[in-house]
């Protein structure tokens, strides 16, 4: 199965305006993608759209979403249902500095339907950390059924390595995200499953059909087990 699995939607500030779900999905089918995950900073409030998009190109979707904890490390999220994505996002947006977004300095925080058409613009501020530690963040994902996966942990930016200096015993983490085109040190995915994937903000940066998950069925389940039931 050939996926991108983290890519950023017109809700978060940092992506461009054209990031809509229609735009994402319909480059996604371009590239010869079968399956995508839309990870929003600490919300989801884009997914029911991208699922109604993802469905009209034959694309299989992974609700996720992409949380910054205390540290500042950026965590991926993903769950088995759009609904349980979006609530898991609620939860988190809570847990955020209670600060309103300056579209003009930060970017604009669009919710975006299938049409293209704007039918909200989210006024808090998303794009910061959360108060919840990376602990706590990862247990909040699990208790709700879902996956927690430490995003590009090798980039200088909101990386884990970066910025705990090693990767932790305490939450285990069996599957990680790297950026293949930077190193990363061996013992940090010994024996673990490792994505890679775009952290796409533009629609050209979407990833080509080169990362293949080999799933024993095609299907979110498929993906979903590969993720899921890892266990080292």
């Amino acid at each position: 199965m050939l996926v991108d699995l983290h890519i950023h939607s017109c809700l978060s500030p940092c992506a461009d305006d054209d990031m809509t779900p229609a735009n994402i999905c319909g480059m996604a089918s371009i590239k010869g993608l079968d399956a995508i995950a839309v990870t929003d900073h600490n919300c989801a409030r884009n997914l029911p759209y991208v699922k109604e998009a993802a469905d009209a190109f034959h694309l299989i979707l992974l609700p996720g979403m992409e949380i910054t904890t205390r540290e500042e490390v950026h965590l991926l999220g993903y769950f088995l249902t759009v609904e349980a994505a979006v609530e898991a996002g609620e939860f988190f947006a809570a847990h955020l500095p209670p600060m309103k977004n300056r579209p003009a300095f930060f970017g604009r925080q669009l919710v975006m339907n299938t049409d293209d058409e704007v039918v909200d613009e989210e006024e808090r501020l998303l794009i910061g950390a959360t108060d919840l530690s990376l602990a706590r963040c990862t247990e909040e994902i699990r208790c709700r059924g879902g996956v927690a996966v430490p995003a590009h942990i090798n980039r200088g930016s909101n990386g884990l390595l970066v910025n705990l200096g090693m990767m932790p015993p305490e939450p285990d983490f069996p599957v990680v995200e790297v950026r293949p085109e930077l190193p990363v040190p061996a013992e940090a995915v010994l024996g673990r499953r490792v994505l890679e994937a775009s952290d796409a903000h533009q629609l050209g940066s979407i990833r080509e059909a080169v990362f293949d998950v080999p799933t024993e069925r095609f299907s979110l389940g498929g993906l979903w087990d590969w993720l899921h039931d890892f266990h080292r």
